[in-house]
């Protein structure tokens, strides 16, 4: 079994402890070589170990994860965020594709996220292109995390083969495909996310995107048109005809409404 080297920057010594101990117990690929209780003492432990991945702490009290990995060469490393955070900053996350794990850590996820991590960074390894992809994910993740306008722009998407950043304002429409999603972009584009429907509903900005149907969700700004004539259907910009479930019309109606100005 090929093993991977791993440090844990946390200030808590207790958290840092018991990550230690379910790594031991459940990711026998992880060597861990070091922990620090600081993002000082992490750069320290990085120029002394030849370092795979690195379990970060998000919030510490000196200097947050998201800075600390502003002063490293961040696409060298698989980064696996741990943290306590439950609202914007776990949005921005799930928005990136980069791991993460959410304070108590679960065991399951742990190795979950571990495979996951695992499986990127050999991706990494062998395409540069995905390596820059990764790179641009983790600073847009630093500064969707940062900026005073807490919205999702863009979306890491993870591909049958790698990833692609997408701007939240070019998906026109999205479509459930069993366990993936379509996403339909402008100009015409297809792209097939490994990640349910659902997942997506989470992540996008509930003011811009609806969900008309158990399996489409539209962005209400590219909405042409809205018609009843022989069912309910929306209209995209593309000529797209999205059928509109009975349950969801009148919550569609008022999306709209509070969108632009009431589709006649």
């Amino acid at each position: 079994m090929k093993k991977y080297k791993a440090i844990i920057i946390d200030d808590e010594k207790n958290l840092r402890d018991a990550l230690a101990v379910m790594l031991a117990a459940n990711c026998p690929e992880i060597l861990l070589c070091g922990e620090a209780a600081s993002a000082s003492k992490g750069r320290e432990l990085l120029k002394a170990e030849k370092v795979d991945f690195i379990f970060l702490d998000i919030s510490m009290a000196d200097e947050d994860g998201f800075t600390f990995l502003q002063s490293i060469p961040k696409e060298n490393y698989g980064i696996i965020f741990v943290t306590a955070f439950q609202e914007y900053a776990l949005l921005a996350l799930k928005a990136s594709a980069i791991d993460y794990l959410v304070k108590p850590v679960n065991p399951d996820e742990l190795v979950e996220a571990v495979a996951k991590a695992i499986h990127y960074l050999e991706l990494r390894q062998s395409k540069s292109e995905i390596r820059s992809i990764y790179h641009e994910s983790l600073e847009n993740l630093h500064h969707q995390v940062h900026s005073e306008n807490k919205r999702i722009e863009k979306i890491t998407v993870a591909e049958q083969f790698g990833f692609r950043i997408i701007n939240t304002i070019d998906l026109m429409y999205l479509q459930a495909d069993s366990n993936y999603t379509n996403l339909h972009l402008c100009g015409s584009k297809k792209v097939t996310a490994t990640r349910t429907l659902g997942e997506f509903e989470k992540i996008l900005d509930e003011n811009l995107f609806f969900r008309i149907h158990k399996s489409t969700i539209i962005n209400l700004s590219h909405l042409k048109a809205y018609s009843s004539y022989q069912g309910n259907y929306a209209e995209m910009t593309d000529g797209s005809q999205l059928s509109i479930s009975r349950r969801k019309l009148n919550e569609f109606r008022e999306a709209v409404t509070r969108f632009s100005p009431p589709i006649k």
